[in-house]
């Protein structure tokens, strides 16, 4: 692993509102952030940063990520926890950070919207299906 470590949404969730301060990075793209929504923490809280790993829609890597990563305001040693729509993307996202000596930085699994149901619908697992504050749009 090239990166901290994996943790549950709910464990990044009190990781960043409680006295460690991390950092939540949501790396999805600017579509998912406005048409499926985006998770949202305590006024008191380190703001969500948004940075895309990959572009939309040709799917490119973020040549510019870990530039715009510091001029969101994200120090060295500062704990930050990587979110995607399910995991993915997010593991990419938190080495990257990790090589460019960010961190500790951790993926959340299963990311924004979790896995597929049944039905192929995302509403099994993830940050917005087990409780945590969230918004669309």
């Amino acid at each position: 692993m090239t990166y901290a470590g994996d943790v549950t949404p709910q464990d990044a969730y009190a990781a960043v509102t409680g006295p460690e301060r991390g950092v939540l990075v949501d790396v999805r793209t600017r579509a998912e952030w406005t048409y499926v929504g985006v998770p949202v923490l305590p006024e008191d809280c380190a703001p969500l940063v948004l940075v895309e790993w990959l572009g939309y829609p040709d799917g490119a890597v973020n040549p510019a990520f870990v530039e715009q990563l510091r001029a969101a305001g994200v120090e060295e040693g500062r704990p930050m926890y990587f979110l995607c729509r399910s995991g993915v993307r997010s593991q990419a996202a938190a080495a990257a950070a990790t090589a460019a000596g960010l961190g500790p930085a951790h993926n959340i699994l299963d990311g924004f919207e979790g896995a597929h149901d049944a039905q192929g619908h995302r509403a099994v697992n993830g940050w917005k299906n087990v409780g945590l504050a969230w918004k669309q749009g």
